[in-house]
C-alpha cells in the first residue's frame, strides 16, 4: 500500500463547487487507543486502519450540526440544525488518502437521519439528543429512537480549558481528518471518498467529567476498558463537502 499522505492541519485543497455546506459547532472529541487488528474487520473493503506509532483510535465526537445546506443555498435553519454523537474509525486507501469511518451517526432530526441512510448509505440513526452549556462546562445526551439498539444512550460532561496554541502530532493527527471513507455506490468497487474543506481546528484542552455511554459497543467496537488517551473540544468551523470520488482502490497486503 502506499504511504499515507502528510497528516497537515489544513486542508490539502479548496472545494469551490461543494455538495454540502455546513458549520460543526461545539464539539468534543474523545479517543480511546486500540490496536489496529481490532478495528480492521469493521472497515470498509479497500480501506486499512491508520495508524499513529503503531496504533488506531476509536473517536466519540459529540457536537451540534449547524445549517446544512445543498450546494450554494443557504443553510436550513431547522431540519439542518441538530445534535449529532458520532462513533468513528480512522482509515486510509491505497491512494494514500487518509479519512473516517463512521460506524454510528447519532442525530435528532428524523428527515435528515433517513437522507443520510438512503441517500448517502451512512449509519445514520434517529435519538433524542440535547447540548446544553452552563458556564465552562457542555454536556451532551442521546437516547437511541430508531433503527436501533433501541436505548442506546450516552451522557458526556466536559469542561473546556485553554487554547491549544500548537497541537500535537497526535491531536492533528485525531483531528485533521479532510474525508470520509464510505460505501456510497453499489456495484463491486462500493468504496469512494468524499472530501471535506474548513479552516484550521481551534482546539482546546478539556477535562472529562461525565462519560457515560454505550454507544462504542452498540456499534461493534470493545467497551473502552481505560480511561481516554484524548479529550478535546472546539468552538468550530465552517464547513464544505465535496462530491464522492471512486473508486478509492484498494490496499494490497
Amino acid at each position: 500500500m502506499p504511504n499515507p499522505v502528510p497528516v497537515t492541519p489544513d486542508a490539502p485543497a479548496p472545494i469551490r463547487t461543494p455538495l454540502l455546506t455546513q458549520r460543526w459547532l461545539d464539539l468534543t472529541f474523545i479517543h480511546w487507543a486500540v490496536e489496529p487488528d481490532v478495528v480492521a474487520g469493521l472497515l470498509p473493503r479497500g480501506t486499512v486502519p491508520d495508524t499513529h506509532d503503531g496504533v488506531t483510535y476509536v473517536g466519540l465526537v459529540a457536537f451540534r450540526m449547524h445549517r446544512v445546506g445543498w450546494l450554494r443555498l443557504p443553510g436550513v435553519p431547522y431540519l439542518g440544525t441538530f445534535p449529532e454523537t458520532n462513533v468513528r474509525l480512522y482509515s486510509v486507501d491505497a491512494r494514500g488518502r487518509r479519512g473516517v469511518v463512521f460506524r454510528s451517526m447519532d442525530a435528532s432530526r428524523l428527515i435528515p437521519v433517513v437522507m443520510g441512510r438512503v441517500g448517502f448509505r451512512l449509519p445514520y440513526l434517529w435519538s433524542r439528543m440535547t447540548v446544553r452549556s452552563a458556564g465552562d462546562t457542555v454536556t451532551y445526551t442521546s437516547a437511541r429512537r430508531w433503527p436501533g439498539p433501541r436505548g442506546a444512550s450516552s451522557r458526556i460532561t466536559v469542561r473546556t480549558g485553554e487554547r491549544i496554541e500548537e497541537p500535537t502530532e497526535l491531536e492533528h493527527f485525531l483531528t485533521a481528518r479532510w474525508g470520509m471513507h464510505n460505501a456510497f455506490f453499489g456495484g463491486p468497487e462500493p468504496l469512494a471518498y468524499l472530501p471535506n474543506h474548513h479552516p484550521r481546528w481551534p482546539l482546546h484542552r478539556a477535562e472529562l467529567i461525565t462519560c457515560e455511554e454505550d454507544l462504542v459497543t452498540a456499534a461493534g467496537l470493545p467497551a473502552p476498558s481505560d480511561v481516554p488517551v484524548s479529550v478535546l473540544y472546539s468552538p468550530g468551523v465552517p464547513v464544505r463537502l465535496g462530491r464522492p470520488a471512486r473508486p478509492a482502490g484498494i490496499p494490497t497486503p
